[in-house]
């Protein structure tokens, strides 16, 4: 379990994360959500002990976690934004360099390292090297190698970011079976959807702060299930209902350019982010 208390992280006289206080349960597949800099990757840095807070505590299995904890920092395992692999390495290569670093006998990387590129659809390429791989592939091997240690907490800071639908859906499954394991998985992403997917809570965060956090179901039906869209010069208007019937009572009401649809978790994302769509 990953206990989050008053957390806050300070540069300068800008505050990035403020007061921040969530609960994170073994096996939960949990979403960070929020817009550009609402404090979502610095919140996993501290969490990876990459950075301090400036005040506030996180625990893990009831644990203070610090840089010095080596029991608590080796159930975590983190996969960020960008490509963090040598380009001329292969998957072989890649995978046996990540268990060097954790002292894993030879014989032990090989066959994890086998396992977990199977699990993921990646043997036949395993000869390949890193600048050879589509982006797709390139996501899933950094999971591979997050998995290799055998972590309990796995932290995905945008993994789905720059693919094309059909590798994000490989990806979304393959999550989902790894979170199947018991894996804590938190996910920071800019797709709502997937979220909405994946996630069995979802914490809404801006400047840092939290605005709500429950299941996306729960959230969904707080705003209202139900949402009219109206056009109207060049600019897009949500109103949102609890029923069908006093949705449709609104739009043969409103003008022609309006339509009825069933609320998304995008919705609550917009309502808190305290944004219009022009």
């Amino acid at each position: 379990m990953i206990e989050i208390r008053d957390l806050t992280k300070k540069f300068g006289d800008f505050t990035a994360v403020d007061g921040l206080s969530f609960t994170i349960e073994t096996g939960e597949f949990f979403g960070l959500l929020g817009p550009n800099g609402a404090g979502k990757t610095t919140t996993i840095s501290m969490l990876s002990t990459v950075l301090l807070p400036s005040s506030g505590e996180i625990f893990i299995d009831g644990t203070r976690l610090t840089r010095a904890a080596s029991e608590q920092k080796r159930k975590l395992a983190v996969i960020t934004q960008e490509y963090s692999m040598r380009q001329d390495m292969t998957m072989d290569e890649v995978m046996e360099y990540q268990g060097r670093l954790y002292y894993l006998p030879k014989k032990e990387i090989k066959r994890r390292s086998s396992q977990l590129l199977e699990f993921a659809g990646l043997s036949e390429y395993h000869r390949r090297t890193v600048r050879h791989l589509s982006g797709g592939m390139k996501r899933k091997l950094m999971i591979c190698r997050a998995l290799l240690t055998e972590p309990e907490i796995l932290l995905l800071d945008e993994p789905t970011a720059g693919m094309d639908a059909l590798s994000r859906r490989q990806m979304w499954n393959l999550l989902r079976q790894v979170n199947d394991r018991n894996m804590t998985i938190l996910l920071t992403t800019h797709y709502i959807e997937e979220a909405e997917a994946l996630c069995d809570r979802v914490a809404m965060i801006n400047r840092g702060r939290l605005q709500k956090l429950d299941t996306p179901s729960a959230l969904i039906e707080e705003l209202g299930r139900f949402t009219v869209d109206e056009t109207g010069d060049g600019t897009l208007t949500s109103r949102h209902f609890s029923s069908r019937e006093e949705a449709i009572r609104y739009l043969e009401s409103a003008g022609t350019d309006a339509s009825l649809r069933t609320t998304t978790l995008e919705d609550v994302f917009v309502e808190c982010a305290g944004r219009k769509i022009t």
